[in-house]
């Protein structure tokens, strides 16, 4: 695994005291283009491929939409994609099957109730995403989509819906969730030491204070992963994904967000175990 160590040294620190972040995801991406290792480049691409999925659910609503530029993929390739996958009756292999599957499908659904565009292919994204071969970026991949049907299970438990109809993509936390919906944590805190923090987030009644909450929670998850090897590929996406969330919420109030989003991070590491080894005598 390549060692980035001038290259993140170099790089401004992520602070949860910056308004916003000094380098934007635009910038970071157009900055490593050209100088990390290829076979990493190939792993950054699934973090990017997120907008371009986004940008393909858009273009398949209104062909005239602006695309968000951090993608992969520039406005004609999406057009290949959406026109190969309309006169085609197979996937492109220059593209991912999943998006193919998606564009060529798209006029069917969208004409289904309650079928919508871009919740589909961020599932689909996830589900695939979640295969990238790197054992941190896959459970980023993996927690995000768990984090996505817990909140789900939780909401639709509320409102009395069957569970089933509404948490989507398989795996260990799903199959928990169905088999323990009357539990309070479904059973998942014992195995799943985020779930403990992401129930206090979801009793939060605030939705603004409550999503400040969940990225924070995600934040932490960065931060220790990376705790032991600060300076290799997995250190660098963290660094890209925590730069996100700064970006993303520097559009929202700042001042008011950014002193609480400090006191969350604090409060979670406090609570949080650190081992004897770490810590200073």
């Amino acid at each position: 695994m390549a060692n980035y160590y001038c290259l993140i040294a170099g790089l401004p620190d992520v602070s949860l005291a910056d308004a916003k972040p000094k380098r934007s995801i635009l910038q970071l991406k157009e900055e490593l283009e050209e100088v990390i290792d290829p076979a990493d480049k190939k792993l950054l691409y699934y973090y990017f491929l997120r907008f371009d999925c986004e940008n393909l659910a858009r273009l398949l609503a209104n062909p005239d939409a602006e695309i968000d530029p951090r993608g992969n993929l520039v406005r004609e390739q999406y057009e290949d994609l959406m026109r190969s996958a309309r006169e085609l009756n197979f996937n492109v292999h220059r593209y991912p099957a999943f998006m193919s599957i998606f564009a060529r499908e798209y006029a069917y659904n969208s004409g289904k109730d309650g079928w919508f565009g871009r919740d589909a292919i961020m599932l689909a994204y996830y589900q695939y995403a979640r295969s990238v071969p790197n054992k941190m970026m896959s459970r980023w991949y993996q927690l995000n989509l768990d984090i996505q049907n817990i909140l789900t299970a939780l909401i639709a438990r509320k409102q009395g819906w069957q569970i089933s109809n509404y948490v989507q993509g398989g795996g260990e936390v799903v199959e928990t969730i169905l088999e323990h919906a009357n539990a309070h944590d479904f059973d998942l805190s014992s195995e799943f030491d985020y779930v403990k923090d992401l129930m206090r987030c979801a009793d939060t009644e605030d939705p603004v204070e409550k999503e400040r909450q969940i990225d924070a929670l995600r934040w932490n998850w960065l931060e220790e992963q990376t705790f032991l090897e600060p300076f290799d590929i997995n250190a660098l996406f963290s660094y890209i994904a925590r730069t996100e969330m700064l970006e993303r919420w520097a559009l929202l109030d700042v001042e008011q967000g950014r002193q609480r989003f400090t006191e969350i991070i604090e409060n979670l590491r406090r609570e949080a175990k650190v081992p004897e080894e770490f810590v200073r005598k």
